[in-house]
């Protein structure tokens, strides 16, 4: 089995779910995950590991992301993004949202933004986001009509940038705020685009949501690989016929692995690094501390005589032994 991880640039209209399955079916593995979910409405980066390589995706999750998205103020949608129903304004409302809509500026704005939205926040994220409540995504169970009770937690908005403001082509009466959003792990966009309209008294919603970068992981990179969408029609088990979309990779297995970093390039872009020897390298996959001093969770690297590297194991302060560490997670000799 091959081990790695691969950038995917998720489309939309597909779950992170069905991202894994298309890698899973060009490896012809079952040991594939990723790092950090993506709603089927977002794009962009998602960062998929296989082999071995699925033990460094814990640590990734963590890391922060960057997001491009378009906010539309003036509306309200039951999902609070563009897929859902259009909420129809009170009458008594409709003439006062027109005309904050309309006096609404970018230092507005930008100012709303500065005082509440930066910064550590209390965000309580969307009903339809993808947020696990006993195991089922938040949003499967609202599409379900089931009630969606999600609680406040604590998120850090690093920088949300206004790009630009300008009134859609379609719905009149709002207007639309593309931003860039750096944050920390488990901050909901959509979310802020509902928080940000809410604040301004005209409701929010998001259009667009392109991930760009998750930690060193980068949209930008020139072996990120495509994926794409497509129609697929089953007959269920009741006799029933369905068509859903799925997810697919135009490669080949070569041409995935190719595009695909190894498991010490993974490391490096994901965690610090430290070089060990032969024998610390024995002696971690045995369980036992080495004398090396590490401030968290750090990759152990060992060089064989015959070339390369080899990522023996993830080593963590031994807090029982001062100036030393022990393997949290050991890898097999490559």
């Amino acid at each position: 089995m091959p081990d790695g991880l691969v950038v995917i640039d998720k489309p939309q209209g597909v779950t992170s779910h069905d991202v894994v399955a298309a890698v899973r079916s060009v490896l012809h593995c079952k040991r594939v995950g990723h790092a950090g979910t993506l709603d089927p409405m977002a794009t962009g980066v998602l960062v998929v590991g296989f082999g071995h390589a699925t033990r460094l995706l814990n640590y990734i999750v963590d890391h922060h992301k960057t997001y491009e998205a378009t906010i539309r103020l003036g509306a309200r949608t039951t999902t609070e993004d563009a897929e859902g129903e259009l909420i129809v304004w009170p009458q008594q409302d409709r003439d006062r949202v027109r005309a904050q809509v309309a006096a609404l500026t970018r230092q507005t704005v930008e100012h709303a933004i500065g005082t509440r939205l930066t910064g550590e926040i209390s965000q309580v994220p969307s009903a339809y986001s993808a947020v696990k409540i006993n195991g089922k995504h938040a949003y499967d169970l609202a599409r379900e009509g089931q009630e969606v009770v999600l609680t406040a937690r604590n998120v850090t908005i690093d920088s949300f940038d206004v790009l630009d403001i300008h009134e859609p082509d379609t719905h009149e009466g709002t207007r639309d705020i593309d931003v860039r959003v750096t944050c920390s792990a488990g901050t909901y966009i959509r979310a802020l685009a509902r928080d940000l309209g809410d604040m301004l008294g005209v409701g929010g919603y998001l259009t667009r949501l392109r991930r760009t970068q998750v930690g060193a992981f980068s949209i930008e990179n020139p072996h990120v690989l495509a994926a794409r969408c497509e129609e697929r029609t089953f007959t269920t088990r009741d006799g029933r016929q369905e068509t859903r979309m799925r997810a697919r990779l135009d490669a080949t297995k070569e041409q995935l692995l190719d595009a695909a970093m190894t498991m010490g390039q993974a490391a490096r872009m994901t965690m610090p690094v430290v070089d060990v020897s032969d024998r610390q390298a024995q002696d971690l996959r045995y369980g036992r501390s080495i004398d090396i001093s590490v401030d968290t969770a750090t990759a152990a690297i060992a060089h064989p005589a015959d070339g390369g590297e080899d990522v023996v194991a993830i080593i963590i302060p031994d807090n029982t032994m001062p100036a030393q560490s022990r393997p949290t997670v050991v890898f097999p000799a490559a």
